[in-house]
């Protein structure tokens, strides 16, 4: 039987119908995230979400095509085999299975998201290689969202019925017009799909990358409504690349920002123990005693420790992390280096040379030592910890006692931070040491015998950072009788902050605002001042603090310097937002899309960049040099101040 137009129109409509149900799926997905994090996408119109989801189609065209670039392969192929029984099933299964992960992607995200505020990209691959236990992480996720798991089967469910409501029918053979026929359809099926892969056609027409969602949208975080998972992934793949710029000659350049620091003064450098407690999730927000405003005035927090910590201790009106994520924390903290669109350990720039503080307090003759009680390996840690000159490494491997595990990241921060108060006991002096926390993370646990011990606040996070406040009072309170303990500087930061309660941290300001304290108990090192203060700055600020006579390399500033010209930048997407002053200003990378008076503001509802232009081109004259140093220096290998 030879085929006829009518039957070779039915494989193409069964087709195109099959492409519409995972599309519809797609945009169900889309609206499901946007349910699921409603709370961090806050003043959209109904009107505007009908673009964003209008926005959203052809994003989703683009990486259903990849995904189902096979399955639309094997259904235009000019010959007559393809009808078979046996070829439909082996394409129905292909098609279910792959488009199934794609689901699953997206899915994830609804969960995820709200812990870095972006899409999940190609480096999260990278950011896990190395967990030894990925299979338990996984697990755990999947139980604590156990709804997402039936929504996803539910999905797959739907995709399975939906998809033999359209049957192909059996053909035997062709006759030379059909193959002439499907030839042509095969060729202008292509030419539309390299279409929709792009996202467009004509001259000058790139192909849409993560970017390209700012389209329809007013601000860059409801860039991740318009985009999907499986897209984010895809044009993640090949590592970014960073292009030279020159708004500048070098000479200008360095007089508006030079990243190179020189000797501020001629005092004899103090070689004080330099300790940094780097506490996972710490947001800004569950720190009582620097919230005074929220609820009336009535707020107490979560930290008392810290609470107490901060009377005696230095710090700053507005502090904030350079990142969203732990592995983007440990360059911006040790080496002065933030991440920018992706993390810089994953980056192609990974293998620069840099300066870290422990290598320059090393060429001191200090001790170095870095603790994290995840087996040894976790988050690529104990690699970058040794290319930043650290010379001792203490993870779950030292530390033997698989008892104390928490079964999920590792082991448990009280007993940990014992044994890392015992083990600096064996450091000779001076000594560098940095610890990185790790209870206070999904999924939220608590050793048996402190379940109900701890406030319950609106998060999860909130009891298990009181049980961390506890494992740091313990920590000082061993430390004090140490004979190192008053010859030492102690920084306490955190990696990243977390979810967000009050309205006054779901702000891009707020999602970034953590807290950074310099406590010397050896020293009147007390205070607090209304400036701006950054990850990037704790490595300058300690140098500068302990008076280290050598010049340096490091993108920060010195919190502790007269006048408050320094600025602040963080990015995410390759979005910026830069503050200076009283003025946050958001940048997409190329152009200014914002300007917010955060003094007079702090929900940054109210745009005034066309009211402000000279504030916005000032601002904008520091992105732009430190857009400059940073790319050129990356690109040049030329992280140090030699």
């Amino acid at each position: 039987m030879k085929t006829t137009a009518s039957t070779a129109l039915n494989l193409y409509i069964s087709l195109a119908y099959r492409f519409l149900i995972i599309l519809v799926t797609y945009t169900l997905c889309r609206i499901g995230f946007y349910l699921f994090n409603s709370d961090l996408f806050q003043h959209i119109s109904f009107a505007k979400y009908l673009r964003i989801l209008y926005g959203g189609v052809k994003f989703d065209l683009s990486a259903l095509l990849y995904i189902n670039s096979v399955f639309i392969l094997l259904h235009v192929i000019p010959v007559p085999f393809k009808y078979g029984e046996t070829y439909q099933k082996f394409c129905k299964w292909l098609f279910i299975i792959s488009n199934s992960i794609g689901i699953a992607a997206n899915l994830a995200d609804f969960a995820y998201y709200k812990y870095t505020l972006k899409r999940t990209t190609a480096t999260v691959y990278s950011q896990f290689k190395n967990e030894q236990n990925k299979l338990k992480l996984t697990g755990d996720f999947l139980a604590d969202y156990w709804y997402l798991l039936l929504l996803f089967a539910l999905l797959v469910w739907l995709l399975i019925k939906a998809y033999d409501v359209v049957k192909v029918k059996k053909v035997r053979q062709f006759g030379w017009p059909a193959y002439l026929f499907q030839t042509v359809l095969m060729l202008a099926i292509a030419l539309a799909c390299l279409t929709g892969i792009r996202g467009g056609w004509g001259f000058g027409t790139r192909p849409i990358t993560l970017s390209n969602a700012g389209e329809y949208v007013d601000t860059p975080d409801q860039m991740s409504l318009v985009l999907n998972t499986p897209f984010c992934i895809f044009r993640t793949l090949k590592a970014s690349k960073l292009r030279h710029l020159d708004f500048y000659d070098e000479k200008n350049l360095a007089s508006v920002y030079n990243p190179v620091h020189l000797p501020a003064d001629t005092g004899r450098f103090r070689k004080l123990n330099v300790v940094f407690l780097i506490i996972e999730s710490l947001g800004k927000e569950h720190v009582g005693s620097l919230n005074k405003d929220l609820a009336g005035g009535r707020y107490k927090g979560y930290t008392p420790f810290i609470d107490s910590l901060v009377a005696q201790s230095y710090t700053f009106t507005h502090t904030y992390a350079n990142g969203r994520k732990s592995i983007d924390a440990i360059p911006s903290v040790i080496t002065g280096i933030p991440s920018i669109r992706e993390p810089f350990v994953l980056s192609i720039y990974s293998g620069n040379k840099t300066t870290s503080i422990a290598k320059l307090l090393g060429d001191e003759g200090y001790e170095t030592a870095f603790f994290h009680g995840a087996p040894n390996g976790s988050m690529g840690f104990s690699s970058y910890t040794h290319l930043a000159g650290i010379k001792h490494y203490f993870g779950q491997n030292e530390y033997k006692k698989t008892g104390d595990s928490d079964g999920t990241w590792g082991i448990w921060d009280d007993p940990f931070m014992q044994y890392m108060a015992q083990t600096m006991n064996t450091l000779k002096q001076p000594f560098f040491s940095s610890f990185f926390s790790l209870s206070s993370h999904h999924p939220f646990r608590l050793p048996d015998e402190y379940k109900g011990k701890f406030p319950k606040g609106p998060l999860p996070v909130q009891e298990v950072i009181g049980y961390t406040d506890m494992a740091l009072r313990n920590f000082f309170r061993t430390a004090s009788a140490m004979p190192w303990y008053k010859n030492t500087l102690f920084v306490l930061c955190a990696d990243h902050a977390t979810v967000s309660y009050f309205p006054e941290y779901q702000t891009t300001p707020g999602y970034f605002s953590i807290p950074i304290l310099f406590y010397y108990p050896g020293g009147d090192l007390k205070g607090k001042t209304d400036k701006l203060v950054q990850q990037i700055d704790i490595m300058p600020t300690v140098l500068n603090y302990l008076h280290y006579d050598k010049p340096y390399f490091a993108l920060g500033f010195d919190a502790f310097a007269k006048g408050n010209d320094n600025f602040v930048v963080n990015n995410n997407d390759g979005n910026f937002s830069f503050y200076q002053g009283d003025y946050m200003l958001t940048n997409d990378g190329k152009e200014n899309t914002a300007l917010y008076d955060l003094k007079t503001d702090r929900l940054t509802r109210n745009n005034i960049l066309q009211k402000e232009p000279l504030v916005a081109d000032k601002m904008g004259k520091y992105l732009k040099a430190f857009e400059q140093q940073y790319n050129n220096r990356m690109i040049n290998n030329t992280l140090t101040a030699k």
